[in-house]
């Protein structure tokens, strides 16, 4: 039994609903939350939150994959280099350490920056790798190499993940 960690690409603020699903199927999950204190007009109320919005994380073998793209509400695996990105024990349990340790965490997103490497995820170019050539305040144009063509796409800034952070 070779079971690996991967991150989930699921349908914006369906997060719980995803990794309730995936506890009802009896495949380990794991999605961060941390707990957010709202102000309303009347009351303050904590609630918990996603720390990475549209992400889950499960650990499964590598031979059930199909069966997990086919869950409402699960978009697609995150991708690396092609394949779907496996993700450390030891980063997942970093997660679980920071969330433990620290209150009202801020993740911010690293922007592509000019001919960094970037994955889109979402829209006709799903899982597409390229070099971004330009970068705008809502849009990046990725250059995309497949069959010896260029293929050249404005994507909007949020669709993509930025590969080349990645070490």
């Amino acid at each position: 039994m070779n079971k690996k960690w991967y991150a989930l690409y699921v349908h914006s603020r369906q997060e719980k609903k995803v990794a309730k699903l995936l506890s009802m199927l009896e495949i380990e999950n794991y999605l961060p939350l941390q707990r957010i204190t709202r102000q309303w007009s009347d009351r303050k109320k904590v609630v918990e939150e996603p720390l990475f919005r549209s992400y889950v994380f499960i650990r499964i073998e590598e031979s059930i994959k199909e069966k997990i793209r086919n869950i409402d509400g699960v978009l697609n695996f995150v991708y690396w280099l092609g394949k779907p990105a496996v993700i450390k024990d030891a980063e997942i349990l970093v997660i679980r350490e920071f969330l433990n340790e620290y209150e009202n965490i801020e993740v911010q997103q690293i922007a592509p920056r000019l001919n960094s490497t970037v994955s889109i995820c979402e829209g006709p170019f799903t899982d597409q790798v390229g070099k971004v050539i330009m970068v705008g305040k809502h849009k990046v144009k990725v250059l995309i190499e497949s069959m010896g063509f260029m293929l050249l796409a404005e994507v909007p800034i949020t669709k993509v993940l930025n590969l080349s952070t990645k070490k």
